[in-house]
């Protein structure tokens, strides 16, 4: 047993590397042997599905960026009713910005709604990695950029839109995402039910448009 545990371990070290490596291949112009320099600096970590990350009301010392998997963004009320706010897939970073930053006790609950594989940053070590690596700070940057440009046009078409427009839109921007999370959790961060959200479904169904 301890040598099928010690194997499994292994094999899952190898797999996370994999996902780091292929993610900075595709995200810079560095050399492998820089690329595997940076990577011995990393942390990688693997969570199971339904993993809290980050609870409401903690202080955030962690940000994270997904290599594999899916990361929701939800808030829970007193009367126990959670509320969906985002879900950060492949390449996009998780991370209250808030809460790291400013040390403030955070306003929402980070889960993994997947198996998931993520780079983790602390908020201690990291000037200390830019230094080292000056590359990441632009990487980090970019990345950060494009994600907030995201947020802001989902923002934007959500509060102009009605819920099946929100949901045509969410169609043609993340169409992988309808299939990998709960239908409840999706109609929550439509601001929908979850029986509405059905009836949009088969509506489009019938009209042969999906």
């Amino acid at each position: 047993m301890a040598v099928q545990q010690t194997f499994l371990r292994y094999a899952m070290y190898i797999k996370m590397n994999e996902y780091l490596l292929q993610f900075m291949e595709k995200n810079t112009t560095l050399n492998k042997v820089k690329i595997q320099e940076i990577m011995s600096d990393m942390l990688v970590e693997a969570h199971k599905k339904g993993t809290i990350l980050l609870r409401q009301g903690e202080i955030s010392s962690k940000c994270y960026f997904v290599l594999a998997g899916c990361i929701r963004q939800y808030s829970c009320g007193d009367d126990g009713k959670e509320i969906t706010y985002n879900f950060f897939t492949e390449d996009q970073a998780a991370v209250i910005f808030k809460s790291y930053k400013q040390r403030v006790p955070s306003d929402y609950y980070l889960s993994c709604v997947e198996d998931s594989t993520l780079l983790v940053g602390y908020l201690e070590s990291e000037e200390r990695m830019y230094h080292k690596f000056p590359e990441l700070k632009e990487i980090t940057r970019s990345i950060l950029e494009l994600n907030f440009g995201e947020a802001q046009e989902e923002s934007a078409m959500f509060i102009g839109a009605n819920p099946e427009e929100r949901y045509r839109k969410l169609l043609e921007n993340r169409p992988g995402l309808i299939k990998r999370v709960p239908q409840h959790q999706l109609a929550s961060y439509l601001g929908i039910t979850p029986e509405s959200l059905s009836r949009i479904k088969k509506r489009l169904s019938q009209d042969n448009n999906f």
